[in-house]
């Protein structure tokens, strides 16, 4: 049987809150925020910048409260500021695709859940 990448979940339009060129890469996350879309530490996430257009894949770590901090080369393709969407994806089988409804969380500038 085949099988479709679908959506998982998103965080959508969450602003940046450093971007950290000294490290050794990934984004950090307020768990607050990953748990809700139903990510997970480790997952890898794409990222799409709504400011510039940027786009880039990376991997969840732990942040703290608000958080969302582009860290080592992914660093320089967003600024403190930009508004950036979260996004991740699982394989679902076309029968379990068929009713599947992602978790899609919306946050304001604060990265706080609405």
């Amino acid at each position: 049987m085949a099988t479709l990448e679908m959506l998982r979940g998103k965080i959508h339009r969450a602003t940046v809150t450093d971007a950290n060129l000294n490290y050794e890469g990934s984004i950090s996350i307020d768990p607050k925020l990953y748990e809700a879309a139903g990510l997970k530490l480790n997952q890898k996430v794409d990222i799409v910048n709504v400011t510039n257009g940027e786009r880039l894949s990376t991997y969840i770590i732990k942040g703290g409260l608000g958080e969302v901090c582009l860290n080592g080369a992914a660093a320089r393709k967003a600024e403190i500021g930009d508004k950036v969407i979260i996004i991740g994806y699982h394989r679902l089988s076309e029968e379990e695709a068929e009713n599947y409804l992602p978790n899609i969380v919306m946050v304001n500038e604060n990265n706080v859940q609405l």
